[in-house]
Order: C-alpha cells, then structure tokens, then sequence
C-alpha cells in the first residue's frame, strides 16, 4: 500500500543537531541542501519508498507560512504533505462540479 502522506517536515532549532539525532537512530541523509537560498536549508530522510522525512529550521518555517516562530511544541513547527498520484487527476479533482 502507497503511504498518502509523502513528506513528514519537522521544525527544528539547530538542524546540524536534529541530523545528528537522526543519523544516531540509523535515519540515512545526504545532509543539508538548498544552503543557497535564504530560507532553503533542509535535510531529507528516506524513511520508506514514497515517505521522507524533511527537517527545516522553525524560522525557516515560520518565514515560509507567515506565521510567528512560537514555542518550540507549537504545532505548527510540523507540516505533512501529499503528492497527488498525477497533476491532470488532481487538477480533474479540484474543478467544480458541473450543474445538470
């Protein structure tokens, strides 16, 4: 069975830490990318085929969604995400209904 959810993102304080933390538990990572933009920097980890977990700085977060950076158990340091099976059938998906 495919997982619905594709993408796990969970804010952190100190990325370089929370990598550690996850290579420590056996998580496999190619590091940090996307250091080339402001707000970019993540870690992605395979956690099965079609599921990954990314790691993004809270502020980076909080910069991205508008939203203030709040405590560190806010809720709204975590994201999920779902890749539609096919751009034309989430587009078919998302058009209003047609009257009769």
């Amino acid at each position: 069975m495919k997982p619905r959810v594709t993408l796990i993102t969970l804010g952190v304080d100190d990325l370089e830490r929370a990598i550690a933390f996850y290579r420590a538990l056996g998580f496999a990572t190619d590091g940090i990318v996307g250091t080339e933009f402001e707000h970019g920097a993540v870690a992605f980890f395979e956690l099965q085929p079609g599921l990954r977990l990314a790691l993004w700085p809270r502020r980076s977060i909080a910069h991205d969604t508008g939203l203030p950076v709040g405590p560190a158990n806010s809720r709204w340091h975590t994201t999920w995400a779902r890749k539609p099976p096919s751009m034309r059938r989430w587009r078919r998906r998302r058009r209003p209904a047609r009257r009769s």
